[in-house]
């Protein structure tokens, strides 16, 4: 099972994140969405689960869930925005993957057999971060992952 990842979009899907979602089993958008028109793109390409950010505070984008808990694969993927608000303990929860946004900063880490996963943003360019979103392959119940720079 292949999962795209991305975050951050801010208002603003770029061609070159829908080009690097084709053909995968299953979207994860972890907050900062601002448009909920993003949201029915990214359906267009594959099912997709959605949480909520810190700016998606009006219109359709504020009615979805502050985290959501889903199995990819045989996998628990657990979604936050910010990391720093994960208040479960992912071991204890069976969660294997933990999904996050908020920094900008893409990111891979192991820690204690969970995968702490960021896609980095794909909306507007800030300072002198990367534009990237993330794959995660799941085969026979392990996730792996890499991050993906979109070439603008």
């Amino acid at each position: 099972m292949r999962i795209g990842v991305i975050s951050d979009t801010h208002g603003l899907l770029r061609p070159e994140a829908v080009v690097a979602l084709a053909g995968v089993d299953h979207i994860l958008h972890a907050g900062d969405v601002r448009d909920a028109a993003i949201l029915d793109a990214l359906r267009a390409i594959a099912p997709v689960t959605a949480i909520r950010g810190n700016i998606d505070r009006a219109g359709e984008c504020a009615r979805l869930p502050a985290t959501e808990m889903v199995e990819l694969g045989g996998v628990t993927f657990y979604l936050l925005h910010d990391v720093k608000e994960l208040d479960l303990d992912p071991v204890s929860a069976g969660i294997r993957v933990v999904v996050s946004g908020h920094s900008h900063k893409p990111g891979i880490e192991w820690r204690k057999g969970v995968l702490y996963l960021n896609p980095g943003s794909a909306g507007p360019r800030r300072f002198s971060l990367p534009v990237t979103v993330a794959m995660v392959m799941v085969s026979e119940g392990e996730p792996r992952a890499e991050i993906v720079e979109l070439k603008l």
